[in-house]
């Protein structure tokens, strides 16, 4: 057993298909078929399913386990009261002011114990996981880890940005290690806890539509942005345990609960190609502009999730690290704009580059069409700079979340959090008059 998360194993590479086994039980995957009468070590054979079994074969995912119990060995399941978490954007009334967010309170432990499913709250969101289309986004600060406890998200899959004490999760398919400048993604249905050695805070992307693909390169080639290869699924680890166990799904935006007599990470082998996933985004290949103006930030996407709109993305996850800036004749910051996208923005660590006052564990969403861009320092600053090389957003690393949706805003992001900027405007009301008229 593996007891130093640093020493933890990972199979490489995007969407492949994996074969993993614990090595506590060699040759558990049963030969030539998936579903043998009597499988090794008497285990259990079990299907999940993340498509459907006729979705075409270059887009379907599934996985095989092959546990000590199945699933479905489970008590009902019994509502759980949750006033943070939601996805009735009906009850919101519409807000489409720039918002920007101090950072979020991660709470004491002397104050309150809440582990990650406690700490999660919506932020914002559209969209409904019934009909199976839109996206939602939550922050979750937690202080304890989920002893005994598990959580499993039927609505859709996360995309968790951890930004303050690193996560230790345990899945059905092994464990992972996920610090600060990493991210993972738990797809719908994958059972999952979250350990902490410290208080914590982070970001969760959550797509009801799809699930997350690296984004095509056109003309960029066959190399850059991140490489398949840079992306890190864990390896089969189990544990034979009777104990007290709850699961937590959340289903219909509503949270359940059922109760089980062991531990549900029994699964002592599994293959197949849908699986979650970690990356470490200090290994993304930046593309640029070498000649003059500055790029649209599309050219930064990590991870999309594509809607039906061909080139139109139900969210898009997209990263602003250090790079190297050398455009010539060039107003260089993100230029002001309008956008026909929701762009919600997280700060990991560090300053971002076009504003003063967005602190790291905090956010700011600009909603579709409403006008934004660089601070008046920030402007003022880059009319003046002198075009050579330099290093930008060195010590640096912020995030978008962006999406074609309009994202409605939830009571606790705009009241009971109290973390909401009232002053964000402020940043460009000394914007000044530079027009010399006519000659």
């Amino acid at each position: 057993m593996v007891t130093d998360w640093e020493d933890l194993k990972y199979h490489s590479g995007f969407g492949n298909h994996f074969s993993s086994e614990d090595p506590r039980c060699p040759n558990s995957l049963p030969k030539d078929q998936n579903s043998p009468q009597i499988c090794p070590y008497g285990l259990y054979a079990e299907q999940l399913s993340g498509t459907a079994f006729t979705a075409p074969r270059e887009t379907n995912q599934r996985t095989w386990f092959y546990r000590i119990l199945p699933a479905v060995f489970h008590e009902p399941f019994s509502p759980v009261k949750s006033d943070l978490i939601t996805n009735q954007w009906d009850k919101s009334e519409p807000n489409p002011n720039r918002t920007r967010w101090n950072p979020f309170e991660i709470p004491s432990i002397e104050d309150e114990k809440k582990d990650f499913i406690d700490g999660l709250a919506t932020v914002c969101g559209a969209g409904d996981p019934c009909s199976r289309h839109g996206a939602a986004i939550s922050i979750y600060a937690c202080n304890s880890s989920m002893n005994d406890r598990a959580f499993c998200n039927a609505d859709g899959d996360f995309l968790i940005v951890p930004q303050h004490g690193a996560l230790r999760i345990t899945t059905e398919f092994g464990r992972m290690l996920v610090k600060p400048e990493e991210i993972c993604v738990i797809q719908q249905g994958i059972r999952f806890s979250v350990d902490v050695d410290q208080p914590s805070r982070g970001y969760v992307l959550e797509v009801f539509d799809n699930h997350f693909r690296l984004p095509d390169l056109g003309p960029i080639g066959a190399n850059g942005l991140a490489n398949p290869r840079d992306f890190e699924t864990p390896t089969a680890w189990y544990e034979d345990r009777e104990c007290e166990f709850t699961v937590v799904q959340k289903y219909q935006g509503s949270l359940f609960q059922s109760k089980l007599n062991h531990s549900c990470y029994d699964v002592v082998a599994w293959h197949g190609n849908y699986a979650p996933y970690k990356y470490d985004l200090r290994k993304f290949v930046v593309v640029n502009s070498v000649s003059i103006d500055h790029m649209d930030p599309s050219i930064f996407t990590v991870l999309t999730c594509p809607s039906l709109k061909h080139g139109t993305a139900i969210a898009d996850f997209v990263i602003f690290p250090p790079r190297w800036s050398v455009q010539e004749h060039t107003f260089r910051p993100p230029y002001y704009h309008r956008n026909c996208m929701t762009e919600f923005m997280g700060l990991i660590t560090g300053k971002y580059e076009a504003k003063e006052g967005f602190q790291a564990g905090g956010a700011t969403l600009h909603s579709c069409m409403t006008p934004h861009g660089p601070d008046s320092a920030c402007y003022e600053s880059a009319i003046k700079d002198e075009c050579k090389p330099m290093r930008i957003a060195e010590g640096s690393l912020a995030f978008m979340f962006e999406t074609s949706l309009s994202l409605a805003l939830t009571h606790w992001s705009m009241k009971s959090c109290h973390r909401v900027d009232h002053d964000y405007f402020k940043c460009w009301s000394s914007l000044r008059k530079h027009f010399t008229g006519p000659k």
